[in-house]
């Protein structure tokens, strides 16, 4: 793969220590809907095709084949500490992995929600998150920041960055869904923007996220300030999948790990 197919945040790849990508869906073999760098194992994708694309992406982090892990995502505030891969049909129900193993790409699906890559250089403890809106109202992300410190991390020296997310602009959310925010959320309020329907809302999930990783404590908490809804060429998004009746939709990865 190519660096054009992946993105890296500066306030990561600056560290010699830590390797990461996020994916886009360039560079893969899938082909439809799937084009074409899918890596979603939950998706009707031909499982070869998934294969073949995480194989690449394991190529790009200079890993071998089988040490990207995943997990089966239910939108928790879970959180795994992984000692070494896990075969994929034994995937722990939870949104979020760290490690302090080097070598192990801890890898995150997303297609709209807010994937987290996180990483304390100095104490070698990694962490990834998959935050939608249910995960960071319910505490994934203080979940994985003490699930790292409990290997060791130091929250000062923890850096975090949040790759391509669904933006205010293309997050319509109804009422329910602002008596729900409103209600757990008190103070939050900020992140709901004027909505174009009656009783609806803009949701901020960026902002929403970066305020979360605010209240962990970490030393620094960045934004690629990439939108999956506004980027079809580039992104995955489940949002624009439904608005246009498609069966099913990729999975981007996002991936770190810790170099030998």
């Amino acid at each position: 793969m190519t660096a054009g197919q992946f993105i890296e945040a500066p306030d990561l790849s600056s560290h010699a220590a830590i390797r990461h990508a996020f994916f886009t869906r360039a560079g893969g073999v899938s082909e439809g809907i799937y084009a074409s760098l899918n890596g979603g194992l939950g998706s009707g994708d031909l499982p070869e095709c998934v294969a073949a694309n995480r194989l690449r992406m394991c190529a790009a982090l200079g890993l071998p084949a089988d040490r990207l892990v995943s997990l089966y995502q239910v939108h928790s505030a879970d959180v795994v500490t992984v000692e070494e891969p896990f075969p994929a049909g034994e995937r722990p129900k939870a949104d979020a992995m760290v490690t302090r193993v080097p070598g192990l790409a801890l890898g995150i699906a997303t297609a709209d929600c807010g994937p987290i890559l996180f990483a304390d250089p100095a104490n070698r403890v990694i962490g990834a998150a998959h935050a939608g809106w249910k995960g960071a109202l319910t505490g994934v992300i203080g979940a994985t920041v003490a699930a790292m410190e409990r290997l060791g991390a130091h929250r000062p020296s923890i850096v975090a960055v949040l790759g391509p997310t669904i933006s205010q602009a293309n997050y319509e959310v109804g009422p329910d869904f602002v008596a729900r925010f409103t209600a757990e959320a008190a103070g939050m309020e900020r992140y709901l923007g004027p909505g174009q329907r009656p009783d609806h809302r803009q949701f901020d999930l960026p902002g929403f996220i970066l305020a979360r990783l605010g209240e962990a404590g970490i030393g620094k908490a960045r934004s690629l300030g990439l939108c999956t809804y506004a980027d079809p060429e580039r992104f995955y998004s489940f949002r624009r999948t439904t608005h246009r009746s498609e069966p099913d939709y990729g999975r981007l990865i996002s991936a770190i790990s810790l170099a030998p």
